[in-house]
């Protein structure tokens, strides 16, 4: 049994890390300031006296904990709608609340894995992107607060594991979607399904021919652990993501279909800095932990229908926000 602190554990991801530790009989200390983490994403879990432990806590602020053995840090803002209501809060969270996280891993000698994200990579000039690639960013636009956030943060995990030998694992998180997405996060699947099943017309930004990658949650979280899981030399960054790649117009028709609405599709302009496409190379990730998705787009995106269905029914709705 392991003692393992999830930062960030009320939101989209870190809600399905801590039910999988659960499961499988850890101890779990989730961390999650509240902002855009839900408390009921962890509801299920509270009966779960003696496994479970909730701390609520902003990590920009110092903080000391009971030893554990793993941390993960998903403890940020991922949607553009979040994360550009507070950049400042947004920076402050990437790169304070990992110098804080690190401290914790030191003084315990805990394995710390770093939820990066595909930003890194900007709008890239290399395609599929590869962890070699240094990346296509705009270091003072509107989306910087995250994505040079993110960079940051990788910095201060290899600094600490070079300058004290923390072990330390990075992950870069191509887009996923599944169950628990908040239905006004602004992002592309959730956007569209709310839509969709509301009958309003589904907003999409640019000319649809922009690309991305979809990894259903369950394929993510199997990477996430498989990378914390793995030999001491395996550090990262490793991709961790769905190598299917299809453009957004494509997306938009399988989830009209799915839904069997006939929503219009609204063209709206492209916001700044918005990558135009976005693909892993995910041959590290199967060299070096075996790990590769299962889950088609079909039956992911039939799970998160269903998610949102029962949303929907039990608030009388939510607000649809532009896709951003």
């Amino acid at each position: 049994m392991k003692r393992i602190l999830v930062a960030g554990g009320a939101g989209f991801l870190g809600s399905h890390l801590c039910e999988t530790f659960l499961a499988r009989g850890d101890q779990v200390i989730c961390l999650d300031n509240f902002i855009t983490g839900s408390e009921k994403n962890i509801a299920s879990f509270l009966g779960a006296k003696e496994q479970f432990e909730v701390i609520r806590h902003d990590i920009c602020l110092p903080f000391d904990i009971k030893k554990v053995d793993e941390i993960y840090n998903l403890a940020c803002p991922a949607s553009p709608p979040h994360y550009q209501r507070d950049p400042i809060q947004t920076l402050k969270t990437s790169v304070l609340g990992s110098l804080h996280l690190l401290e914790i891993a030191k003084r315990h000698r805990a394995k710390i894995l770093q939820a990066s994200t595909s930003e890194v990579y900007g709008d890239p000039l290399e395609h599929p992107q590869t962890e070699g690639y240094w990346g296509h960013v705009n270091p003072i636009g509107i989306r910087s607060c995250y994505d040079e956030g993110k960079r940051c943060a990788e910095t201060l995990f290899f600094d600490f594991h070079r300058a004290y030998k923390v072990p330390i694992r990075i992950a870069r998180i191509f887009n996923t979607y599944g169950p628990r997405m908040h239905p006004n996060d602004g992002r592309v699947v959730s956007n569209f399904i709310v839509q969709a099943l509301k009958k309003e017309p589904l907003t999409l930004y640019g000319d649809g021919s922009q690309t991305r990658s979809f990894c259903y949650v369950d394929d993510l979280i199997e990477g996430l652990i498989l990378l914390m899981d793995a030999p001491q030399s395996v550090v990262g960054p490793i991709n961790l993501g769905n190598p299917n790649e299809l453009s957004v117009n494509a997306l938009a028709q399988r989830i009209l279909r799915l839904t069997d609405s006939y929503a219009p599709i609204v063209y709206c302009p492209l916001p700044t800095d918005d990558p135009k496409q976005r693909r892993p190379n995910i041959q590290r990730a199967l060299d070096e932990l075996g790990w590769q998705p299962r889950v088609s787009l079909e039956e992911g995106l039939a799970e998160t229908i269903s998610f949102f269905k029962t949303i929907l029914k039990t608030h009388d709705g939510c607000q649809s926000i532009a896709l951003l």
